[in-house]
């Protein structure tokens, strides 16, 4: 069984702007439930300092669209011990990682451990997935504006995806373009509402409700925007 990770540039679920991805996500975990079992999705909200709004809005797309039990896991706060969140780490058929500050989602998750319990998950076979923060953050680099809001500079990532990932493409095409022509590796930009899929850590191609991923190269000092090819359904 392939380990699939989904990655998403950008989106507002609560609208269902990233709807076709989403459906993606859940097909492709459903498939590999064998025993008639109702499917399972973990959604983490960390990275936005564990906005209960925001599990609403996953609840009413993977529960109320996809069938799917939706659970939340809360790491701040207070409301949950780590040993709970590990016991819903172990039903998960998908795990959804929320957008928000990269940075912070990142220091809460090694500070907790909770980064090598989601990691081994998903290699024991649950669909991994996360928009902005939750897209960028397994990386090798990521390129955000977490600790200055607009003000862009890389980052190490948890290091498990080669390359270097930026979410929010189309909003941000001037500071993305400016980083690679310094010198910054940016291998992915994702835009809103697309999606880049990988499996066993390899692009295999993207997803799209509206937008467009893309590898950036630098040549003779120019931009080269190659876009990565969807996955034919």
């Amino acid at each position: 069984m392939k380990r699939v990770f989904v990655s998403i540039g950008g989106g507002e679920i609560r609208n269902k702007t990233t709807e076709a991805i989403d459906a993606y996500i859940a097909s492709v975990a459903k498939s590999r439930i064998t025993d008639g079992r109702r499917g399972y999705a973990l959604f983490f909200p960390t990275a936005s300092h564990d906005s209960n709004p925001y599990f609403n809005s996953f609840r009413k797309t993977y529960t109320s669209l996809f069938d799917m039990k939706s659970d939340v896991a809360i790491l701040t706060k207070g409301l949950m011990t780590l040993e709970h969140v590990a016991e819903k780490i172990q039903k998960a058929d998908v795990i959804y990682v929320g957008g928000g500050d990269t940075l912070y989602l990142m220091q809460v998750w090694r500070e907790t451990g909770i980064d090598k319990l989601v990691w081994e998950a998903y290699q024991r076979g649950a669909v991994l997935a996360g928009l902005s923060a939750g897209a960028i953050l397994w990386f090798e680099d990521i390129y955000t504006d977490s600790l200055v809001e607009g003000e862009f500079a890389p980052y190490k990532g948890m290091g498990k995806i080669p390359g270097a990932a930026t979410p929010h493409y189309n909003q941000r095409v001037e500071f993305d373009d400016v980083a690679v022509k310094e010198g910054f590796p940016l291998s992915y930009a994702i835009e809103d509402n697309a999606a880049v899929v990988f499996e066993d850590e390899v692009p295999v191609g993207a997803l799209s409700s509206g937008g467009n991923a893309y590898r950036l190269l630098l040549k003779d000092g120019k931009i080269e925007r190659e876009k990565i090819e969807l996955i034919k359904k």
